[in-house]
């Protein structure tokens, strides 16, 4: 008798699929270890772009960390993603409130600031503490994020938020992450001059205003409502995922003022995964040694953790 395979079989038009074969409603599953299942398509998510001193709009897709967008980017542009040095959401200015860090609105628009002019500039540390906030855009470049008011680096004219460090005493630090260059500065001897070798974003002309959007067809990566967002991974894929709440904005807000505070960086991301730990944890020593098994190389002091559970847990104005 002529047994009626698998592959014999049509799928039933609208039936359940099993890796791409179609499934008859009440089919045994067949026996031995269950195959994987087929994983399920991701929903096509298209982004406008732009160059913040001027360009031709250019759509992006099919991205699931900073390096591969930078590297659509550029390829939009016909330039090197090393030519990146970071992006905003949603204006062209270099305004450290719209990096883009590790999550993309549904909406928001892309501006790639690229590299402009390189300059060297000698200081002298006669404070401990130059004024500098450091991040990094993820692929490789650290950059100035604050200078602080009345600080040594603030009374160098020269320097601007925004500008990509990428030497110091001629020791490259391209590929360092932010808080590498922080630790980097705060070492250097007091009262001995160093040289910070900076590359500024390319600048627009004048002339060159706000731009606006370009009208999208109906229901172009429009897959949800505008409050979920894509959320890069430096591993596995990206997640379309809903925003943080109210709550957990401020939270993380304030876990990135005590970065700045404590080590000089800010990092939003960075600041949104303590967030989740001190959330699951219930007390500090808990909380310091889960920071330790998946954030040992920052070398968190105990006040700083302590401050940041207290921070997530038990905010201040809270009864």
């Amino acid at each position: 008798m002529q047994r009626a395979g698998r592959h014999g079989r049509q799928p039933p038009e609208g039936g359940p699929m099993e890796n791409g074969v179609g499934q008859e409603p009440g089919t045994p599953e067949p026996l031995g270890p269950a195959a994987p299942r087929a994983p399920r398509a991701r929903p096509r998510l298209v982004f406008h772009t732009q160059l913040a001193h001027g360009s031709p709009t250019g759509r992006i897709e099919g991205f699931t960390n900073v390096k591969e967008l930078y590297a659509k980017i550029a390829e939009v542009f016909n330039i090197s993603p090393t030519e990146i040095l970071f992006c905003t959401l949603n204006t062209h200015k270099v305004d450290m409130q719209k990096l883009l860090g590790g999550q993309i609105g549904l909406e928001d628009f892309i501006f790639a600031h690229i590299r402009g002019e390189t300059k060297e500039v000698e200081v002298t540390k006669t404070e401990d503490a130059l004024g500098l906030t450091i991040t990094d855009n993820g692929a490789g470049y650290a950059f100035i994020k604050r200078i602080k008011e009345g600080s040594i680096i603030n009374r160098l004219q020269t320097v601007c938020v925004g500008d990509s460090i990428e030497a110091i005493n001629d020791h490259t630090i391209v590929g360092c992450r932010h808080y590498e260059v922080a630790r980097m500065l705060r070492e250097l001897p007091r009262a001995q001059p160093f040289t910070l070798r900076l590359v500024q974003p390319k600048k627009a002309f004048d002339m060159i205003g706000q731009r606006t959007r370009t009208g999208k067809s109906p229901g172009e990566g429009r897959v949800a409502s505008g409050k979920e967002t894509l959320r890069l991974r430096t591993q596995g894929p990206a997640m379309l995922e809903e925003g943080p709440s109210p709550s957990e904005e401020e939270a993380a807000r304030r876990v990135d003022d005590l970065l700045e505070s404590y080590m000089g960086i800010r990092d939003s991301e960075l600041a949104s995964t303590m967030v989740e730990a001190a959330k699951g944890s219930p007390s500090v020593a808990q909380l310091a040694q889960g920071l330790d098994s998946v954030l040992g190389e920052f070398a968190f002091p105990q006040e700083f953790v302590a401050e940041v559970w207290a921070a997530v847990c038990h905010p201040k104005g809270d009864e």
